[in-house]
């Protein structure tokens, strides 16, 4: 095999790699050739069923984990049976533990050997999974490493099968995000597909383990905002979702979670007040439960000590809760299924009353410490139990309530969460999948609506990644701001790459050569010249070799794309360019802010039609609002700015701001403004790029 040269002239000599890398790296490279060529329904018929399978697969991964790791802590050595719902055995009688003074011990024990693998080997497995994902889908799509998808299934398992309180939707979502960060990093998709597949991951991993495919899939379209959906993610979820269920369901059995609960027939409007006590119940509920949970993750963040120490000190105070309450252990579900028929009655009404509480509290201190889990189901377990208190309590006095209080329960599932967690579509198309109850839909739709409005009013949700709508994403900030980027090529605004070295070059040479080329990080190539990812030379110091500290999961752009894809990469990446890579994934160029700005402006300039005479030709400029301006604090339609000045965008902190007459400029807002040169007031105020 020949050397590969690098750009200071040296050259190295590549030792061959197996055959078999080798045919998995040609296999990445053409599989990523036919994708970029193919149709959207083409493409994402594909990569969904990918995804779908990972999904039903680390779905049954998961759930035989925590099946087993329950069994075993609690089953075993705390002599305790957790109730199950009908999906999972159906076994509702639990007795008192065999040895109840092990208890806190047991939970105790578990979260610290989960946060002793969490915070040693992969940190970003924290908390509750899903808020991740999110924050990965938003900011870095590429960036899921594999290894905090197996410690969260770990971890997770310990967690909650040693009687923490937490879901098991956060680590099955991470697992099929995890798959689909790593598909967009072998496969080189773009960051908009990138995004798609990461977000695609985490509605198949929930819609699979909850058996609620549709749900799942609609969840991935709605959890990423706040108040928006992205239709871009439905079709791939769509796909995913479905395959993802059917594998898991064919291993765990189709039946719904909770079994089928369509006795319910709305035929009376006076219910409705019912349902809207819920909602409002549940909205409140809520924003306590969102309230709690992250004011329990500030003060953990403030504790001396290590921080693996926390979650075992919220475990055994979690422990203690469960010799008084034992329906605060694991994941809650059982209790949800004795609460949606007559055996609510066999349960005492101070624990009904007191559990919504009693599980905010538990998951708080389990998943709030650092510990391991999802906080979607205790939501769902939390807003069940404030349906079985409304039913409980006016029942007796209000016969026309009916008898049966499943109706009441699953409103309370879909109104509690439905509304802190900003997905109110998606929740009530899952729990309404998980019991098997459509007939519910339409009084549930007034109860989730005033969920959803009162925590809507408060501005306030269960992920805190969540933007407010897709305004907000890099994407749209880059293309309201700068139109144009997405008519340029990368291909004219690259420049040749200043250094490349191959993946068997010494450290120390590598060291030396990136500081002969001025550069902080280079790309780094195989020997058939096809890239591997890109190196730091602060990373160097002390590595055995570049292959034990080259960044494989490295934004990259592609000849083919357009500058705005090019300058979202950058903003996710570490080092200050990303290469330029062919479809044989062959480093051609690197494309920094820099060249994209320059190649911008001529395309702007050449863009705009200027006025009569060679002085008239305009400019394009920076213009930050200085506190004493006198147009600042002032609309637009003022008139304020100088004669011939256009605004184009205004930046606002992270924000990038369409302007209009009505737009009031705020010191530190940073303008991008046309103007021209000849305007003598223009050229006292602008200050070019």
């Amino acid at each position: 095999m020949g050397p590969v040269t690098a750009a200071n002239g040296k050259q190295t000599h590549q030792r061959p790699r197996p055959a078999r890398d080798r045919r998995a790296r040609t296999l990445a490279v053409a599989v990523s050739s036919r994708l970029a060529s193919a149709s959207y329904v083409r493409k994402w018929l594909v990569l969904g069923v990918v995804i779908g399978v990972i999904a039903g697969v680390g779905a049954i991964v998961f759930y035989e984990a925590l099946t087993l790791a329950s069994r075993l802590l609690l089953g075993h050595l705390v002599g305790y049976r957790v109730p199950t719902p009908v999906g999972e055995g159906g076994f509702l009688h639990p007795r008192s533990p065999a040895r109840p003074w092990l208890l806190p011990i047991v939970v105790g024990g578990g979260s610290l050997v989960a946060a002793l693998l969490v915070f040693r080997v992969a940190p970003e497995a924290e908390g509750h999974g899903t808020d991740a994902a999110i924050s990965a889908v938003h900011h870095d799509p590429r960036g899921v490493r594999l290894r905090a998808v197996v410690v969260k299934i770990v971890a997770s398992a310990l967690t909650i099968g040693a009687g923490g309180s937490g879901g098991r939707e956060g680590p099955t979502g991470q697992i099929s995000a995890g798959f689909g960060s790593l598909l967009a990093r072998v496969l080189d998709l773009d960051p908009a597909d990138a995004r798609i597949a990461v977000a695609t991951g985490i509605g198949s991993g929930i819609g699979s383990i909850f058996s609620a495919p549709l749900g799942g899939a609609v969840l991935a379209a709605e959890i990423l905002y706040r108040d928006d959906f992205d239709p871009a993610a439905l079709l791939p979820s769509f796909i995913a979702s479905a395959v993802g269920y059917v594998i898991f369901a064919g291993v765990e059995g189709f039946q719904p979670l909770f079994g089928f609960h369509n006795a319910y027939r709305f035929d009376h409007p006076g219910q409705l007040l019912w349902f809207a006590l819920i909602g409002l119940l549940g909205g409140l509920i809520g924003l306590l439960y969102a309230k709690s949970f992250y004011g329990v993750v500030g003060v953990v963040k403030r504790l001396p000590g290590p921080k693996w120490m926390w979650p075992a000190v919220g475990g055994v105070l979690v422990g203690l809760m469960g010799l008084a309450v034992p329906q605060v252990l694991g994941t809650g579900y059982g209790w949800v299924q004795e609460g949606l028929g007559r055996q609510l009655l066999n349960i005492p009404l101070w624990i009904v009353l007191v559990l919504p509480l009693a599980r905010i509290l538990a998951t708080s201190l389990s998943i709030g410490t650092g510990g391991s889990g999802g906080i979607f189901g205790p939501g769902m377990v939390i807003g069940a139990f404030v349906g079985a208190a409304v039913w409980r309590l006016f029942e007796p006095h209000f016969p026309s309530m009916g008898h049966n209080p499943a109706a009441y329960v699953i409103v309370g599932m879909m109104a509690c969460f439905g509304g802190i967690s900003r997905a109110p579509l998606a929740v009530m198309l899952m729990v309404a999948e998980m019991t098997g109850s459509l007939s519910v839909i339409p009084p549930a739709m007034v109860g989730v609506g005033i969920s959803w409005l009162i925590v809507r009013r408060a501005d306030d949700t269960m992920y805190r990644s969540q933007l407010a709508d897709r305004r907000g994403t890099r994407a749209a900030q880059v293309l309201v701001g700068l139109p144009l980027l997405a008519t340029v090529p990368v291909r004219r605004a690259m420049r040749p790459p200043r250094l490349v070295l191959g993946e068997t070059a010494d450290p120390a040479d590598a060291v030396a050569a990136m500081e002969a080329a001025g550069v902080p990080a280079a790309p780094v190539v195989d020997g058939a010249g096809r890239f591997e990812g890109t190196v730091n030379a602060a990373d160097l110091p002390g590595a055995r070799s570049l292959r034990t500290v080259v960044d494989a999961a490295a934004p990259v752009t592609s000849l083919d794309a357009q500058l705005d894809a090019g300058l979202e990469a950058l903003t996710i990446t570490r080092p200050a360019f990303v290469p330029v890579l062919d479809r044989g994934r062959r480093v051609h160029g690197t494309l920094a802010v820099s060249d994209v700005v320059r190649a911008y402006r001529a395309e702007l300039l050449a863009s705009l039609t200027p006025a009569d005479g060679p002085s008239a030709a305009p400019v394009v400029s920076r213009l930050e609002a200085e506190p004493d301006a006198p147009w600042v604090g002032h609309p637009l339609r003022d008139g304020l700015l100088p004669a011939g000045v256009i605004v184009t965008a205004v930046q606002r902190g992270d924000t990038v701001l369409t302007p209009d007459g009505g737009t009031v400029i705020q010191p530190g807002d940073r303008l991008s403004i046309i103007g021209p040169v000849s305007d003598s007031e223009s050229s006292d105020v602008l200050s070019g790029l």
